[in-house]
């Protein structure tokens, strides 16, 4: 079974230089869809790339070079590291307030009586 990452290992890889990044991702090129016309049909343009230990996988078609689109790859993908690297916010119990609950059971109680008027008129009782 696999290790569960932490917010502190996506830490340690959004701190990584762009070229450190690049070599532990694998690339793949190939061709985009949608418009663009015969330059898009005939060259291998978008690049799939997925760093290979955290799993994160992206893809860029937004640019005719394929170079463009791996740097741009790379800037996904550091982008999401860094999202992933922040703290989760700690988390607090609390109880619902008296409004909130006397709210719910009105609802509660108004949803009920909907109900009951659908039934059958022998069995409003």
């Amino acid at each position: 079974m696999e290790k569960k990452l932490t917010y502190r290992d996506y830490a340690h890889y959004a701190n990584l230089s762009s070229a450190e990044l690049a070599r532990q991702c694998e690339a793949e090129a190939f061709r985009a869809t949608g418009p663009g016309g015969q330059g898009v049909n005939t060259t291998d343009s978008a690049v799939r790339m997925r760093h290979v230990p955290t799993d994160i996988t992206v893809v860029s078609r937004e640019s005719r070079s394929q170079l463009r689109n791996r740097e741009r790859c790379l800037e996904k993908i550091h982008a999401e590291l860094a999202r992933r690297s922040r703290r989760p916010k700690k988390r607090h119990a609390t109880k619902p307030t008296r409004a909130s609950v006397r709210r719910r059971l009105d609802e509660k109680g108004r949803r009920a009586a909907v109900k009951r008027l659908r039934r059958h008129p022998g069995m409003n009782e």
